[in-house]
């Protein structure tokens, strides 16, 4: 018979913290509630972790792995611009609508007081989106011949900002303005003005 699984405990502090950023809405969380709801000591916390901002550091690169691997699947998968840029835009609101606490991540709303290289990291990860879309759409020109009115830079500022207004808009109503409310008619219009 195989042994029980372990559990990961550094997976399960990442987790409650994730949970506590979507309960404790706009309350810092300090590392003593996140040991009670871990179910473990303090000390035991910082084993694992040897400070709250790793422990934030470490949802951070949860998201950056997981957005940017996907990012690079749907690059593979898809070869039109317009397809790739809405499933690229598409997959950062329902990641965020799908973890509400991270999202506080996303628009820096759980980083207020905390250590200012949190917000760099991730102001980064918002750069890497932004050129990634930016590459996304140069690529037009070389695979179906077409370019843009707007320089791509331009553009994909301008589609990331409208994203990140999504996001804020989801944590300033206390998660009941979903990202991808009115999403589908919102790309249609912006695929009509960009892509025809």
């Amino acid at each position: 018979m195989p042994a029980p699984r372990r559990s990961n405990r550094k997976e399960d502090i990442l987790q409650a913290l994730a949970a506590m950023l979507q309960s404790n809405n706009g309350q810092r969380i300090t590392t003593a509630a996140l040991a009670e709801k871990v179910g473990v000591s303090e000390a035991a916390l910082y084993r694992h972790f040897p400070s709250k901002a790793r422990m934030f550091e470490g949802l951070i690169e949860f998201i950056e792995d997981t957005l940017l691997s996907r990012i690079n699947g749907i690059l593979d998968e898809h070869k039109d611009t317009a397809s790739r840029t809405e499933l690229i835009l598409q997959l950062i609101l329902v990641f965020a609508e799908r973890n509400p606490g991270i999202c506080r991540i996303l628009t820096g709303d759980a980083l207020q007081g905390e250590q200012e290289r949190l917000q760099e990291r991730v102001a980064q990860l918002f750069e890497k989106l932004e050129t990634q879309l930016k590459q996304c759409l140069r690529e037009r020109k070389l695979r179906e011949g077409k370019g843009f009115s707007i320089d791509e830079g331009e553009l994909a500022n301008l589609l990331l900002a409208s994203v990140e207004g999504k996001l804020s808009q989801f944590v300033r109503s206390g998660f009941t303005r979903l990202p991808t409310q009115h999403w589908a008619n919102q790309w249609a219009q912006l695929q009509t003005a960009l892509f025809s």
